[in-house]
């Protein structure tokens, strides 16, 4: 009887020997599955390696700048910087535009005092005036007196400046006019001559007490001449001291004063004509 092992080793030495060779024919007989869609040339093509595009630098101090100015560059902050700038003058124009439009609104309001109105006096050359001449243009009124020995003089001065610099940039469109206080004493042939003094465009209004005192009340001006005054002797008179800004149609728009610079009137006058839409008569 043979040994119990001989059939086990036969067993164990043809075990590893069906593996081998069903994995040969296994490779040997598979085959690469092709897509319909991919052609003979192209499966023929060798597959080309995968290359990471990377950034090159020719130096190790100009990747070390690209890496520190992070995603911004000088010409976006200067793009920021310009744009932030143009939106603050946009709001600041916008500002005084709407503050501009409150004034001359306010000056129009339903229950306040209309300032101006129609009025009828003569110039220092003796021509009737009335308040549809000062219409179609923007007229600025002072009133006062050719006797006045101080405060009328400086505010003709800053009247006669305010005038040069509108004309500068608005040509023809303002009328700068005096109108007296003290008709009994301001004749047009002595306006005429005080006018002169200061500037050659001023218009003199004059006419009687009554004439006077009717455009003083219109414009909301005061003024008081002493009573009891004996001929030839010297007075004052005691009045309102602003300039009147009046727009093309006659309506009242701003009252400028005393704490106005002359430069600084002329631009509030400036503004006012840019925010008119309306028509305008140029003088020639």
């Amino acid at each position: 009887m043979p040994p119990p092992a001989a059939p086990m080793r036969a067993l164990l030495n043809a075990l590893p020997k069906a593996p081998v060779r069903s994995c040969q024919r296994l490779m040997s007989t598979s085959r690469r599955p092709t897509s319909p869609s991919v052609t003979k040339a192209q499966q023929a093509q060798p597959l080309q390696p995968f290359t990471q595009r990377r950034f090159k630098f020719k130096t190790v101090e100009e990747a070390k700048s690209r890496y520190r100015s992070g995603p911004f560059s000088w010409k976006a902050g200067l793009l920021f910087v310009g744009t932030g700038a143009g939106l603050l003058w946009y709001f600041e124009f916008e500002k005084g535009r709407m503050q501009r439009k409150r004034i001359a609104d306010a000056a129009k309001g339903v229950g306040r005092p209309k300032v101006g109105g129609p009025f009828e006096l003569i110039d220092q050359n003796g021509k009737t005036v009335t308040d549809a001449d000062l219409k179609g243009r923007y007229s600025l009124v002072y009133f006062g007196f050719s006797h006045c020995p101080d405060i009328c003089p400086e505010e003709l001065d800053k009247m006669a400046r305010m005038y040069d610099l509108v004309q500068a940039e608005r040509p023809g469109v303002m009328l700068p006019v005096f109108v007296t206080c003290d008709p009994a004493r301001d004749t047009p042939a002595v306006l005429k001559e005080y006018l002169s003094e200061f500037h050659p465009d001023f218009i003199g209004l004059t006419g009687t007490y009554d004439q006077v005192k009717a455009m003083c009340k219109a414009y909301r001006v005061y003024f008081s001449t002493p009573t009891e005054v004996k001929p030839g002797q010297d007075y004052l008179v005691d009045h309102s001291i602003y300039f009147y800004l009046m727009d093309p149609e006659g309506d009242f728009v701003e009252a400028l004063g005393r704490q106005h610079s002359p430069d600084q009137a002329a631009k509030v006058i400036l503004d006012h004509m840019k925010d008119w839409k309306g028509p305008l008569r140029i003088a020639r």
